[in-house]
């Protein structure tokens, strides 16, 4: 089998760009919805959705290649490494990498890609691996670099990227690629297009023992921040994770050609998808804010630890809302206690009440999360 690596005419990609143009125009469109609605976010707001969106970033690219990771942890790493909070509880060394590698992403969006930093950035990924020979640097080893799935005995091959003799030529070829088509350079992309064919182009290489799927999306959330020349807030890893199964499918039946028109198609559309989250993630701040307006000191101290537990579970919510048995595991109260408390949010307009007895559920009584709509 030929992949598109052995093609005669890589790393040259060919698609058609009148496919793309429509996805162009809502990226930038949406792009400016984001800009002017964080605008209505207080600074407090703005930090806490800093924190939401990379911190899950975080969580979910990592989730995709199969290591779970502690939210509240994650978050209480980002808050360190933005200098947001200082001491805190102790961090794993994988939660410390990822959250290191995502906040140099968010400073250092603007500058052109360097091996240095690569290895800079795998090395934070592999913080506390010992199972690993090539650290910080291109692989090494003499093996084929397989993508499988499937049983030892009988595997499954996805892809099998170019030999690792051949890293520093392919990585070369790479970074002058990324540094030439930056904005304002002669060989400049549309923002998609870019970020589309960087994420593909890098795990074809796979340059690194491990971590390229964590990278690629990194190098991607750089491209789009490079475009609109201001770090990105975008739930991609997030939209990915959603639909693992179709970003699978969409890598391997691009692999072997350098047509790459329906990779970009589903990628550019991924970001879209990804940039309509973040909309949603800042009307739900916005509308927590107004929240807390409207029911300032009205809330007994049980239930203000409840209210905050669930919005520390963010737009999603408790999945089928909240249970009196989760009122009673979170405020450590009696089930009486609890049904009064519980009366008492529905009365004031705190929480939303459906179902009945056992299947009685609760939701947070928000305003309109469409920020344009506040």
């Amino acid at each position: 089998m030929k992949w598109n690596w052995q093609c005669e005419a890589w790393p040259h990609f060919i698609w058609d760009k009148a496919v793309l143009d429509d996805f162009e125009a809502k990226f930038l469109h949406k792009a400016g919805m984001l800009h002017g609605a964080l605008k209505f976010l207080a600074q407090q707001d703005k930090e806490l959705l800093i924190v939401e969106l990379i911190s899950a970033e975080a969580i979910k690219t990592s989730e995709i290649e199969g290591e779970f990771l502690n939210r509240e942890s994650m978050q209480s790493s980002i808050k360190k490494n933005f200098r947001f909070i200082t001491g805190g509880k102790r961090i794993s060394p994988a939660e410390q990498g990822i959250s290191e590698m995502m906040v140099d992403l968010y400073h250092t969006f603007s500058e052109p890609l360097t091996h240095d930093k690569l290895f800079s950035w795998h090395d934070m990924l592999t913080k506390g691996r010992r199972d690993l020979s090539d650290v910080g640097c291109y692989r090494t080893h003499e093996d084929a670099m397989l993508v499988v799935s499937g049983s030892i005995h009988k595997p499954n091959i996805h892809f099998e990227a170019p030999p690792s003799d051949q890293m520093s030529h392919e990585m070369d070829q790479f970074v002058d690629w990324f540094n030439e088509t930056m904005p304002c350079q002669k060989e400049t992309l549309p923002p998609l297009t870019r970020a589309g064919i960087g994420h593909l182009y890098f795990v074809c290489i796979h340059p690194f023992e491990d971590g390229n799927g964590r990278i690629a999306r990194g190098i991607s959330g750089k491209i789009l921040s490079q475009s609109l020349g201001e770090p990105i807030l975008l739930a991609l890893s997030q939209t990915i994770q959603s639909a693992k199964k179709a970003y699978y499918q969409n890598l391997e039946l691009n692999n072997k050609e350098l047509d790459i028109t329906k990779w970009l198609e589903y990628f550019a559309q991924t970001i879209l998808d990804a940039q309509e989250y973040s909309l949603q993630l800042i009307g739900f701040l916005i509308a927590k804010t107004r929240f807390f307006d409207r029911l300032k000191g009205q809330f007994n101290e049980r239930q203000e630890k409840a209210i905050s537990r669930m919005f520390r579970e963010g737009l999603e919510g408790f999945k089928g809302g909240l249970s009196a048995e989760n009122y009673i595991n979170i405020t450590k109260t009696s089930r009486a206690t609890a049904t009064r408390d519980l009366h008492g949010l529905v009365d004031m307009g705190a929480l939303r009440r459906t179902g009945e007895r056992r299947y009685t559920r609760y939701t947070l009584n928000l305003d309109n999360m469409d920020w344009q709509t506040l």
